[in-house]
C-alpha cells in the first residue's frame, strides 16, 4: 500500500457558495506524484467524513469525479461511501485508489470504525490518498484538535483517539490559513495546539505539501513545520523534500 497524506489535494473551489471542480494541486509535485502511482482507468472509492451529510458528500463526489479527468487521471469507476452505501467497503481490495476526505476529525473517525476500515486496509495494496481530517485519522494515535465552537473549552472533548494505524505521524493541516485563527476565545496555535503538543509532535502542513509513505519510508514534500513541546520551527520548504523515516 502506498499512502499520500496531504493537507489538501485541491480539485474544488467555492464559487458563489457552490463547489466547482478544478485541477488537483500541482505544488511540490503533488499531482505528478499521484499520476506516477495512478493505475490507468483506476477504480476509485471516496470515503467521506460526514456519513449523513448527503448533500455535501454528493457535491464532493461530483467535483472530484470531474477533477480527476481535468487532472489527467483516468477513471473507469468511482464510488462514494457514506451511510447510504456502507457495504461498498466490503469490496475494498477491488479499488485501485481509496480517497479519505476532509471534515470533522472525530465524526470521520467514528465512521471509519463503524465500517471497520482499519481492518479492511490491512491487506490493501492500492493507493490511499488522504487530505485534512482524512490524513489526521491515518495516525495510530490521532490528535483530534478542537475545531468546532465549544470544543476547546469542553473538558469532556477527547483530543486523542485511536486511528487507522498507517503512521505514527500526527498531521496539522492547513497551517497557512489556520495559524492566526481563534477558537472559543483562544489562539488556535499558541493557546491550544502548543499546549497539546507537550510530549507530542505534530507536523503542520501548508496546502500543497504532503507526506508520501512507500515501502516503509516516509518522505515530506513542501513547506512544513514541527510543533513540539510548545515550540514551532520550520522543517521543510517548498520544492524541497525531507526523509522522515
Amino acid at each position: 500500500m502506498k499512502v499520500m497524506l496531504t493537507s489538501s489535494i485541491g480539485g474544488q473551489a467555492k464559487v458563489d457558495g457552490k463547489r466547482v471542480p478544478t485541477i488537483l494541486m500541482e505544488r511540490n509535485g503533488l499531482l505528478a506524484t499521484l499520476k506516477k502511482n495512478w493505475t490507468q482507468n483506476a477504480k476509485v472509492l471516496i470515503i467521506c467524513a460526514a456519513p449523513y451529510d448527503y448533500e455535501r458528500n454528493d457535491s464532493i463526489f461530483t467535483c472530484l469525479k470531474e477533477s480527476f479527468s481535468m487532472s489527467g487521471l483516468t477513471v473507469s469507476a468511482i464510488e462514494l461511501c457514506d451511510d447510504r452505501k456502507r457495504d461498498v467497503v466490503d469490496n475494498l481490495t477491488a479499488f485501485h485508489v481509496v480517497a479519505l476526505t476532509g471534515g470533522h476529525v472525530p465524526t470521520q473517525n467514528h465512521f471509519f470504525k463503524s465500517i471497520h476500515l482499519k481492518e479492511r486496509l490491512s491487506d490493501y495494496n492500492g493507493i490511499v490518498v488522504a487530505w485534512s481530517a482524512g490524513s489526521m485519522n491515518c495516525a495510530n494515535n490521532v490528535y483530534a484538535g478542537p475545531e468546532l465552537e465549544g470544543e476547546a473549552i469542553n473538558p469532556l472533548f477527547k483530543r486523542w483517539i485511536s486511528g487507522l494505524g498507517i503512521t505514527n505521524i500526527n498531521i496539522f493541516p492547513h497551517y497557512q490559513s489556520l495559524k492566526d485563527d481563534y477558537l472559543d476565545g483562544l489562539r488556535l496555535i499558541e493557546d491550544i495546539t502548543f499546549t497539546d503538543s507537550m510530549g507530542h509532535e505534530f507536523i503542520a502542513l501548508n496546502d500543497g505539501s504532503y507526506i508520501l509513505i512507500e515501502d516503509g519510508h516516509e518522505t515530506l514534500y513542501g513547506e512544513a513545520y514541527m510543533i513540539k513541546d510548545g515550540q514551532l520551527y520550520q522543517i521543510c520548504k517548498d520544492n524541497e523534500a525531507l526523509i522522515l523515516k
